[in-house]
């Protein structure tokens, strides 16, 4: 080996002979040396293990400075997870420098903060060497915690407690983990040893009882983090420890002020522990107490909520003095959303001297929501290479949305011909500095990356195109009906708008730069996606004999709102071009047809491996919508022939772009997207029904597939997606193309069938009735409970909705018989399932 090819082979040994018995002058010439060697390393030359400790060992012999050191081993390249530490602190010792622990705090500073373990044990070696106080950033302090959880291999024999009272790093650390936000998702971890969760909290608690840790500074600690907010999950395990140390009534009193905010506004788990905790402190001050009552009332949690006027009912027995002070309070739970609620509250009061006003009579009334707006027009076509390249840069740094992208590839054809040289200037920089977003994932077959790489390459150099031809000739072949034997060997996961999509990109980049081409067909006039028939005529018009290309008149007519036109269909065919005729034929026929649909059950795919870990947590079944063309249509793009697919078919990201391929069609569209929606209630998949909102803005008949979506959408897992699917059906009533009965039908199906979880569904649709759509709703639920009550078990959630479909009734003078109802209302007891029941009878009867 000669100059510093050891490093490249990580041999440790030969680093720290070459360090040895330096003069200050070696050192400086072997420092420049090792300076340039790393800076000349290829891209992708990765340090870690062995390799990073020869480094290491190199730099702490050489370099002149903590700062330089961390530098260099603070790159992006070098890990040191698995760097020893003990051949640089040796290295260290012989050179005598004495800046050790300043190179252990700035490589803490340049700890990872998605990944602290990375480098946090060579950190933590170096500075147990020096016997320096450890660092306190937030991430050396996650890293320690994740130390703590998983050990060296020397450490595993020892349980945790016993690790965490000998750590020299304890004192010092503890303090900071109630103050570092996050970071209690990370003590909820179980421990390794005794697979027991809350590992920390349990030994922090046991070492606060031996007396190792001061047990007021834990509460303390436990106090003010929770005080301080954080997510649900990372508060946890602070209640956790708060109700493994125990506090006694004294301590109690000393913190009391502190658990009364916690009961007003902490979250649900949080406040439950603080209510449990104020019930035994029996000096609490009673203005204090019905202060905080009063804002517990408002809160939506249920069981807190009761809870809290089981409080007021044993204070007001103890303070029958205060009983009308205490009455005034409670009168603030007989509005609260729960049923249930408002009936404890009610026989509370009751008891204690409240009287009731005069019932109010409601008159009865439908929906109020406002009218919808419509979609706004598309923006104006894109004039100037400098705005083609602006907005390219914004696509590409955010989400790929429909309408953006069709306004940037209208914008390519108008300039690459005319204005190539201007256009290669602005967008080339764009394009190179968001290299990364435009590399092809062969594991995703609807994957546009590719084919929108080489549409702007291809805009700027045609000779980007030469290379990529024949793989964009395949994509537009693949557009069709597919025989079934074939269907099951070529993309199957490539749904038929999609194939249509990137057939439009495939023949742009074959063929922009094309002089003289005034810009696409079907370059989009309404934000979902619509073309205007008179627009469209026009720009046929003005193509004149020039001959449109093949996939963009498709899309173009594709994009007309369905409905026959019989005065622009003959202006149409009076201009004599083949692009004239199409447009007349199509307008005369209306559009697609309406495609045969029935909604059917689908089973999981099969397993692919002996341990397929996918497999085994997809649901086993899904309701889905098939489709076929009418009989004697020839399907020659196959949108209409859409076979069921199986549990685990996917379309991720991709799945936006579809309503704006068949804006006029949003109940075709939403058959096509039904997977994706459906995988948002049963597979937990965040963002599945973001697409819902841009189909009820579509014109068109939504028929039983845009209902089944709506029906997974409001169950759906993540409130974002729920709030889409709430959107949707608030837009959809509001334009009296809603089927409330069709969706409310779906819903009890499915949740009845375990398909989605009922629980989530409660919250939409009251927020639906506070935006004005009380009728909506009833008629939803009264379609949805006959399924529900039918079930063998009622699923959770039930309660809640009949107590909806009560208030709903009775404000919009409902009067629908439910079948099942009268015979879960007849059963005997008390249950909330019979209690409710009961209510929406009574209602139902006047």
């Amino acid at each position: 080996m000669t100059g510093l090819d050891f490093l490249a082979a990580g041999n440790v040994r030969a680093a720290t002979y070459r360090v040895s018995g330096l003069t200050e002058e070696h050192r400086r010439e072997l420092a420049r040396e090792l300076v340039e060697y790393v800076r000349q390393q290829p891209p992708g030359s990765w340090w870690s293990q062995r390799r990073a400790t020869a480094l290491a060992v190199l730099a702490v012999g050489c370099l002149p400075s903590a700062a330089q050191v961390a530098r260099m081993l603070g790159r992006r390249s070098v890990s040191l997870r698995l760097a020893a530490a003990h051949p640089v602190i040796e290295v260290a010792r012989q050179r005598g420098v004495p800046w050790l622990a300043d190179l252990a705090y700035r490589l803490a500073d340049r700890l990872a903060p998605t990944d602290p373990e990375d480098g946090w044990f060579f950190v933590a070696d170096l500075v147990t060497a020096e016997q320096a106080p450890p660092p306190t950033g937030d991430t050396f302090v996650s890293g320690w915690v994740a130390a703590v959880l998983w050990p060296p291999e020397q450490q595993r024999a020892l349980p945790l407690r016993n690790r965490l009272a000998a750590d020299p790093f304890l004192d010092a650390l503890v303090p900071r983990l109630f103050e570092v936000d996050g970071l209690g998702a990370r003590l909820a971890t179980e421990d390794f040893r005794t697979r027991e969760t809350m590992g920390i909290p349990r030994a922090l608690a046991d070492l606060a009882r031996t007396g190792r840790l001061d047990r007021a500074a834990l509460l303390d600690g436990c106090l003010s983090r929770l005080l301080r907010d954080d997510r649900p999950a990372a508060l946890r395990p602070f209640v956790a420890l708060h109700d493994l140390l125990a506090p006694t009534v004294g301590e109690v009193a000393a913190r009391g002020h502190g658990y009364l905010r916690l009961l007003a506004d902490a979250p649900v788990a949080v406040a439950t522990m603080a209510q449990k905790t104020v019930r035994r402190w029996d000096g609490v001050e009673v203005e204090a107490f019905l202060d905080v009552s009063a804002a517990v009332l408002l809160r939506p949690d249920k069981a807190l909520v009761r809870a809290q006027v089981g409080e007021l009912d044993r204070l007001a027995r103890r303070r029958p003095d205060r009983a009308a002070e205490i009455v005034e309070v409670l009168a603030g739970a007989l509005t609260h959303p729960a049923a249930e609620v408002r009936d404890r509250a009610g026989a509370v009061a009751a008891r204690h001297g409240y009287r009731p006003a005069p019932p109010v009579v409601v008159t009865p009334a439908g929906d109020d929501l406002p009218p919808p707006a419509g979609p706004a027009p598309a923006e104006p076509p894109l004039s100037d290479p400098d705005e083609v390249a602006e907005q390219v840069g914004v696509l590409l740094a955010g989400t790929l949305t429909a309408v953006p992208l069709e306004r940037i590839l209208d914008g390519l054809v108008r300039l690459a011909g005319a204005e190539r040289s201007r256009l290669v200037r602005a967008l080339v920089p764009v394009l190179d500095r968001h290299r990364g977003r435009l590399s092809e994932h062969q594991w995703d077959p609807c994957c546009l990356c590719g084919v929108l790489d080489g549409v702007l390459r291809a805009a700027t150099d045609p000779g980007h195109a030469e290379p990529r031809r024949g793989r964009w000739h395949a994509l537009m072949a693949a557009v069709g009906r597919l025989p079934e034997a074939r269907r099951q060997l070529t993309e199957p996961r490539v749904p038929a708008p999609h194939r249509l999509l990137r057939a439009r990109l495939a023949e742009i980049a074959g063929r922009v730069g094309e002089p003289g081409r005034p810009g696409l067909l079907a370059a989009p006039t309404s934000t979902t996606g619509e073309v205007d028939p008179g627009t469209l005529y026009e720009r046929i018009a003005h193509l004149g004999a020039t001959e449109p290309w093949r996939w963009d008149l498709a899309q173009a007519l594709l994009r007309l709102p369905a409905g026959v036109d019989e005065p622009l269909a003959g202006k149409a065919a009076a201009l004599g071009t083949p692009a004239g005729d199409q447009l007349a034929q199509w307008l005369r026929h209306g559009g697609l047809p309406r495609p045969v649909a029935e909604v059917v059950t689908v089973h999981r795919r099969e397993r692919r491996r002996p341990y397929d870990w996918e497999y085994d947590r997809l649901p086993e079944q899904r309701t889905l919508v098939r489709m076929d063309p009418p009989d004697g249509y020839a399907d020659r793009y196959g949108l209409l022939t859409l076979p069921p697919v199986p549990v685990g078919t996917g379309y991720g990201r991709w799945a936006t772009l579809w309503p704006a391929v068949l804006p006029g069609y949003p109940g075709l569209v939403a058959a096509y997207l039904l997977p994706e929606v459906a995988s948002g209630a049963d597979q937990d998949v965040r963002d599945a029904a973001a697409t819902l909102p841009l189909l009820a803005e579509c014109r068109g008949d939504g028929g039983p597939a845009l209902d089944l979506a709506l029906a997974y959408g409001l169950g759906c897992r993540h409130e974002t997606d729920r709030v889409a699917a709430l959107d949707a059906l608030l837009g959809l009533a509001a334009a009296g193309r809603l089927d409330a009965t069709a969706v409310g039908t779906h819903l009890g199906a499915l949740a009845a069938a375990g398909g989605l979880t009922l629980t989530r569904v409660s919250g939409p649709l009251r927020d639906a009735v506070t935006a004005g759509a009380p009728l909506t709703v009833w008629r939803l639920l009264a379609a949805a409970l006959p399924a529900l009550l039918a079930a063998p078990t009622a699923p959770r959630g039930t309660p809640d909705l009949l107590t909806l479909a009560a208030e709903t009734a009775a404000a919009t003078g409902g009067r629908a018989a439910v079948p099942g109802l009268a015979e879960v209302a007849a059963r005997g007891g008390s249950g909330r399932l019979v209690t409710e029941a009961r209510r929406l009878v009574r209602v139902l009867g006047g």
